[in-house]
């Protein structure tokens, strides 16, 4: 593939170690309404999805109907639970600040929380002008809108992005797109849990460390390969 202009980073499970958070939150509260599943569930068919597919998720395979108020609270545990345990991932901000081509970051969390999580963690000004949330478009992942979208407020055609995606629906996401798209296998949200992926979920690489980055795309460092 050609060389990127522009890499399109996910935001939940990749800049920042919340998936696994947010995972066992969410199958302790759905357990109070007779929600059996486990973290390899959620991995499996959660992970990359907006909240409203994860409740018709629910509603269709379980019968559950959750009421009004079940996303306002469970956002709201949530927020504190990330007060305490929110971390950035381990070298994230150092490959940032050493990219020698543009970046983005897009996700299916909402613009609130978003803001929310990247505060916590010292990013929200490394992404301000970069942002793409599901909000923007109509169709979540594994549907292409969403980094397509980015891509467009780049100026950046879809084949010279690079997306760095965790969850399955996320890289197919980036696959329908045209893009090139790794896999970061880090987060604590998949450990332990079999990382076999379907044929239409496979991705270009997959790597578990920041530190493995340029390693795997020296070019992308900044004044290598005439970048920066």
């Amino acid at each position: 593939m050609a060389q990127p202009e522009l890499v399109i980073f996910d935001c939940d499970g990749v800049l920042i170690d919340s998936e696994v958070i947010s995972a066992r939150m969410l199958v302790t509260e759905l357990a109070g309404y007779g929600v059996d599943i486990d973290l390899a569930y959620v991995a499996r068919h959660f992970l990359g999805r907006s909240y409203p597919v994860v409740l018709q998720q629910i509603r269709d395979e379980f019968g559950v109907l959750l009421p009004d108020g079940f996303e306002a609270d469970y956002r709201h545990r949530l927020l504190s639970a990330f007060r305490e345990e929110l971390r950035i991932m381990p070298g994230v901000r150092e490959v940032i600040g050493a990219l020698g081509v543009g970046y983005a970051l897009a996700t299916s969390s909402s613009p609130a929380r978003l803001a929310q999580s990247l505060a916590l963690v010292g990013l929200e000004n490394t992404f301000k002008g970069r942002i793409t949330t599901a909000a923007e478009v109509s169709r979540g992942k594994p549907a292409p809108d969403l980094f397509l979208r980015s891509a467009q407020k780049a100026c950046v055609p879809p084949e010279r992005c690079l997306v760095i995606e965790d969850s399955l629906a996320g890289v197919r996401a980036g696959r329908a797109a045209g893009m090139e798209v790794w896999r970061f296998t880090g987060g604590s949200h998949l450990a332990g849990i079999d990382l076999a992926v379907p044929p239409d979920a496979r991705p270009d690489r997959a790597f578990a460390s920041f530190a493995e980055f340029f390693h795997l795309a020296p070019e992308l460092r900044r004044d290598v390969g005439g970048n920066g």
